[in-house]
């Protein structure tokens, strides 16, 4: 009996000590295991374009793409791309399956009670897209119309202060902009600078309708806890607004700087 008590707690204690090697390398300070590991993996849509995109060699491409690699080289570390639903994104980060998000993401109340956020590296907002010739000359026309958004943003909520008598949700902005053009919603909200970049490819026949609806900050998306890294990036953004770094990717991508409120 005692020999069985003693193994018991050999076993016991065996046990505690994995639990507590377990716990330390979970907990393993953000910075360090970022810099140990050669690589920030920053995650994004791929389906975002000018923001982030993939061209017609099947490279992902973009401002935010840009934007990331300089943050990982400014790091010391590779840039590690992930791409994945916007739904989800969310529910990736905090599960650990990348670093970060780094994929026009605004900073809502909703999403700072589950992730943080850095100092915002560009500034915009959603803008109300019509079909040209559409028989509408403001937004408050939209009571009980359909309104195409992309999953997950923040866009739902701005055709729900519309009035929108539906409002259908969508993958990306290229489904969206495409069921606008072919007059199966009547209207789409998404990022003024997105929906310009494709009104100005000419392969969609849209027009804006109106001002933004609002104004929004972009950031950086961590996981809680995360703190060092996320104060080393903050350095980083920082230092990229005043060097000229981020204005300068912002006129290569958009032929404007967004990055100044």
């Amino acid at each position: 009996m005692q020999q069985i008590r003693l193994m018991l707690a050999a076993f016991a204690v065996t046990l505690l000590t994995f639990m507590l090697i377990g716990c330390s390398e979970n907990n393993k300070d953000s910075l360090p295991r970022v810099k140990e590991a050669g690589e920030i993996s920053f995650a994004m849509s791929g389906g975002y374009p000018p923001f982030n995109f993939y061209n017609d060699n099947n490279e992902l491409v973009g401002f935010d793409v840009d934007v990331a690699n300089e943050v990982a080289t400014r790091l010391g570390v590779n840039f590690k791309p992930v791409t994945t639903e916007w739904s989800g994104i969310i529910e990736g980060l905090r599960s650990g399956v990348y670093d970060g998000i780094l994929g026009s993401m605004a900073v809502t109340q909703k999403r700072l009670e589950v992730v943080n956020f850095s100092t915002p590296y560009y500034y915009s907002g959603p803008q109300l897209f019509v079909k040209k010739g559409a028989p509408f000359t403001a937004p408050n026309q939209f009571k009980g119309k359909t309104i195409g958004v992309v999953t997950g943003t923040t866009f739902a909520t701005d055709a729900e202060k519309l009035g929108a008598g539906d409002v259908k949700l969508y993958k990306d902005d290229t489904h969206t902009l495409t069921e606008l053009n072919s007059g199966v919603v009547d209207g789409v909200i998404t990022d003024r600078v997105v929906g310009v970049n494709a009104m100005n490819s000419g392969k969609f026949d849209i027009t804006l309708l109106g001002m933004p609806l609002r104004g929004e900050d972009i950031a950086v998306a961590f996981r809680k806890g995360d703190d060092s890294l996320l104060t080393e990036v903050n350095t980083i953004l920082t230092a990229m607004h005043k060097d000229g770094t981020l204005s300068t990717l912002s006129q290569k991508w958009l032929k404007t700087d967004i990055t100044v409120r």
